[in-house]
């Protein structure tokens, strides 16, 4: 009897995390919303190594954390215009954003496909972008990757 309750519980957690989630991405304010696009299209624009247009979102001051080491805007273009690594797909499991003045931060818990020296590899990440709001637009000012143990770790 215990076990059966305790499956009943278990399964109305599940389900209220499952509603939880899909409530919080149905209520993105319009700037949220504006910030959860803008990663869509720069993980789109990585896939396309369009440097041009990643250049024009990096803020000139920006930062990129990889898991084999961290460099500024020029290198960053330079590396996804070469090819040094290419971020063939993102695979989006999760997003969330907080902006705090003219400061967004979105994470994404992702499982990427990239090729990096030539080898391909799918990796599971935290992705944390953040996005400054300048002169009526918003800049990256840092992205960072952090490795997780499996596509479900949070």
């Amino acid at each position: 009897m215990k076990a059966t309750i305790l499956g009943f519980f278990m399964l109305f957690m599940g389900v209220q995390g499952l509603l939880a989630q899909g409530q919080s991405a149905k209520n993105l304010t319009a700037a949220e919303q504006e910030i959860v696009d803008l990663s869509k299209a720069k993980w789109q624009w990585m896939a396309d190594k369009d440097g041009d247009k990643l250049a024009e979102l990096f803020h000139e001051k920006s930062v990129f954390v990889h898991m084999g080491g961290s460099w500024g805007k020029d290198r960053e273009v330079d590396v996804i215009r070469g090819g040094g690594i290419w971020y063939k797909k993102a695979d989006i499991h999760d997003v969330s954003v907080n902006i705090i003045d003219n400061t967004a931060i979105l994470l994404n818990r992702i499982t990427l496909l990239a090729e990096v020296g030539g080898n391909e590899v799918t990796n599971p990440f935290i992705v944390t972008e953040v996005y400054i709001k300048q002169e009526g637009g918003w800049k990256l000012g840092s992205l960072s990757f952090t490795r997780t143990m499996s596509p479900g770790d949070r």
